[in-house]
């Protein structure tokens, strides 16, 4: 099944190809691109509403001191993540597995420091630094989920998938 809508989609990673010969166009990834980082967004800062809930927060820390923190952290990975994405679909053969695999580094990456560096900040508790491995894991959740799903080619008129 798989093999047929290969054969049948023209997806080529030729710098070469134009953008048109994929079935995601950019006028169709742009939204999702914002709604991906805007989703990225909203879901750190409720991730940090419900655990300032179960862990008192060190107004100190900035991280978690408030809103700003949230977006300010969040807002400038989402967006490298999205053009990530978009360089990916105009270039590699297998876009989807290539971004996954990169996440996964990135999210390895970005906790290192929330186990080495952030317990040495003053105030700052294990339940805070939980609090920030959640929100790394539910902004990873996001931007890989809606990403991989929302830009998979779409079935044209007359092509069938079987």
């Amino acid at each position: 099944m798989m093999s047929s809508i290969t054969e049948s989609s023209p997806i080529v990673a030729s710098p070469s190809a134009s953008w048109e010969s994929r079935a995601t166009s950019w006028g169709r990834f742009a939204p999702i691109g914002l709604a991906t980082v805007a989703a990225a967004v909203a879901a750190n800062t409720l991730v940090s509403f419900i655990g300032n809930a179960f862990v008192a927060y060190d107004p100190q820390f900035l991280p978690l001191a408030n809103v700003s923190g949230e977006i300010v952290f969040t807002l400038p990975a989402a967006l490298g993540a999205v053009l990530v994405y978009a360089a990916l679909l105009r270039f590699a053969r297998h876009p989807a597995r290539t971004f996954a695999i990169i996440s996964a580094v990135v999210f390895v990456a970005a906790t290192i420091p929330d186990f080495t560096y952030i317990p040495t900040v003053p105030g700052v508790t294990a339940g805070q630094t939980a609090i920030l491995v959640l929100m790394h894991v539910a902004a990873t959740c996001v931007i890989v989920g809606m990403l991989t799903t929302l830009t998979r080619p779409q079935v044209r008129e007359g092509v069938s998938g079987k």
